[in-house]
């Protein structure tokens, strides 16, 4: 069989000396020990690879004595037949071992797939926010995928082309070992041995070309996702040929590449086909001379022809196995990397389930910084008191949405301490921590999927009276109802068929199902116009009383009921108190508001001068 590069685009190679922690960890998979019917599985389709084997090396012995009772005189009809008819039922019987080989590990395979790929997925989510911060989606969906992908190959090469092709060689060569003479053996041990070495040099040699191609293939497609992604922003600057032209050089240097790949596979095809054709030929001349002497037989002949035959029409296949399961192992240790990641943000091993009693939140001496060299937090300090309501403001990069990424645990603090209720963050279990708190963003991100899912997104298990009482809460219930297909209204990739209004109720009707104790609102209002803001503000409104709640705060006059407000600038408080408090001290705070006052007169003018115009 002609070998084939180009049934997938590989994963960019780097080391290969993870391959046998690679083969270990997937062989735990194929051996669970809490599943004792899949290891029964394992076992007889082993049983069932040998007997189909064993069948397969016996069948050239009943096409030779059928040559051979052909030669002679005597039962023509009666000998030939019954060997013929038992060589086909040969023929059956090792088809028929090796599909229930097939059969009895598919529920193996496809259960390791399965469990491999749930805890991939499980530990991304495990992974801190940096982690997905400095990745790009394109690349690791095509990690994932490729990892997944690899499994499948491995898997079906390593048990249904690598064991028995192995065990065949085994057997053939025994045969011709103990039955013929030993000049068989020796020629059929040296041209494996040829073939092996002169296919793992070639395809060593192949690497740096196939790494070339995979480096390019996860550009070109990492560069078309983000274009994807950014639809928007191409359409606004018009760079529909900038995107072509980027798309296009990865394209072309991946083009390029691939030809050299393929120029060296038909080279590695040649040298194997020539090994191949020279073992062929020294065994089939033994054959014949022995034959000539009298010291075989024509079906010893036709034996040896057909055993070589079985042996290698496989081996010549083994080189496109070996290729690909080395490109699943490759594909597999890099998936199996993300395993090894460890999170930043881990749970103490004796962390206990928060206890919100009061919801109470307190931000003591704490100092952050992305890295040692970026300090974005100095010295912040403040409380917000049960059912009160604290906003942060300040000019842009001060530190503000640093606080809400804190008080979610997606980052530890550097030195101080955040405590619920005098509970300190980091000796709680995160997923309790983040159960307490329900956040509004300001960029709302929707799962493309319908409006009635990303309601009910903030607690699955309600009803969906719930969802059309949240719907209700946060003024979106009428709006709903007036589409056509209402709650199974699809939003789009990111809710982008929703305006940015909507997107924000729907939000806060999330929010609300979710019935935290404490609420984050980080700069929830900031992109909406002003008429859309105070609506979205009495939902907000609405739902916080009662509830401990910080507010991020971009437009000022969001937030002139908080019962404190914190100026945040260069990473430190620089004023505290209420509106009315810092309106007197006439500093950073009142500064912000006579410009923003200002600046909504001016929008206000301006409104009024063009509807009369």
């Amino acid at each position: 069989m002609p070998n084939d590069d180009k049934e997938r685009s590989p994963l960019p190679q780097e080391k290969d000396e993870n391959h046998w922690q690679t083969i270990k960890i997937l062989l735990s998979y194929l051996w669970p020990k809490s599943r004792f019917e899949l290891r029964a599985r394992v076992c007889l389709a082993s049983f069932s690879l040998i007997l189909a084997k064993l069948v397969n090396v016996y069948v050239p012995f009943l096409y030779g004595e059928a040559v051979d009772a052909l030669s002679l005189s005597k039962s023509l009809l009666v000998v030939p037949l019954g060997v013929i008819l038992a060589y086909g039922g040969a023929r059956v019987l090792a088809q028929f071992f090796g599909e229930l080989r097939d059969f009895l590990f598919a529920n193996v395979a496809q259960h390791a797939q399965r469990e491999i790929a749930l805890n991939t997925f499980k530990h991304l989510h495990s992974l801190s926010l940096a982690f997905h911060l400095d990745r790009q989606t394109g690349g690791l969906s095509r990690i994932i995928e490729r990892g997944t992908r690899g499994i499948q190959f491995v898997l079906y090469f390593m048990t249904f082309n690598i064991m028995p092709t192995i065990l065949e060689i085994v057997l053939v060569t025994g045969v011709l070992l103990f039955k013929f003479n030993v000049e068989f053996a020796l020629i059929i041990f040296f041209t494996l041995v040829f073939y092996i070495v002169y296919t793992l040099w070639v395809t060593e040699w192949r690497t740096q070309y196939r790494k070339e191609m995979n480096e390019k293939d996860t550009e070109a497609n990492t560069k078309a996702i983000d274009s994807l992604l950014n639809y928007e922003t191409v359409k606004y600057f018009s760079n529909e040929p900038h995107e072509f032209f980027r798309f296009d050089t990865a394209l072309a240097a991946y083009e390029k590449a691939a030809i050299r790949s393929q120029a060296t596979l038909s080279l590695l095809n040649v040298g194997q086909g020539i090994i191949i054709a020279i073992g062929l030929i020294l065994v089939m001349f033994k054959a014949a001379q022995g034959v000539v002497q009298g010291n075989l037989t024509p079906g010893n002949f036709v034996l040896i022809n057909t055993f070589l035959i079985q042996l290698y029409l496989p081996l010549n296949f083994l080189g496109f196995v070996y290729r690909e399961m080395k490109q699943g192992l490759i594909d597999m240790d890099k998936m199996f990397e993300l395993l090894e990641t460890a999170p930043q943000v881990k749970d103490k091993p004796q962390a206990n389930p928060l206890v919100v009693s009061k919801g109470e939140i307190e931000f003591d001496h704490v100092n952050f910084g992305y890295d040692a060299d970026r300090i974005i937090l100095k010295n912040i300090s403040f409380k917000v008191l049960p059912g009160k309501t604290v906003a942060v403001v300040g000019p842009s990069g001060g530190g503000k949405s640093t606080l809400c990424r804190l008080l979610f645990r997606f980052y530890d603090v550097t030195t101080g301490a955040i405590r619920m209720d005098g509970q300190d963050v980091r000796d709680v279990t995160q997923n309790s921590l983040r159960e307490a708190i329900g956040v509004v963003p300001q960029d709302t991100v929707l799962f493309n999927d319908t409006i009635g899912y990303n309601i009910h997104y903030g607690n699955p298990g309600l009803s969906f009276k719930d969802v059309e009482h949240a719907a209700k809460l946060a003024k979106i219930y009428d709006f709903v109802e007036h589409l056509p297909k209402k709650y199974e209204t699809l939003v789009g990739e990111r809710g982008l068929k929703l305006s940015g209004g909507e997107k924000q109720r729907v939000a806060i009707a999330r929010t609300i199902l979710k019935n935290p104790k404490i609420l984050l609102f980080d700069e929830a209002t900031s992109a909406l116009d002003s008429h859309t803001e105070k609506e979205i503000q009495a939902s907000l409104s609405q739902i916080s009383k009662n509830r401990t709640t910080l507010v991020i705060a971009h437009r000022l006059s969001t937030i002139i009921e908080a019962d404190e407000i914190l100026v945040l600038k260069s990473g430190e408080i620089v004023e505290r108190g209420t509106h009315a408090e810092l309106l007197r001290k006439k500093g950073e705070y009142a500064s912000m508001w006579a410009k923003q006052q200002e600046a909504e007169r001016y929008e206000e003018k301006l409104k009024k001068t063009l509807a009369v115009a």
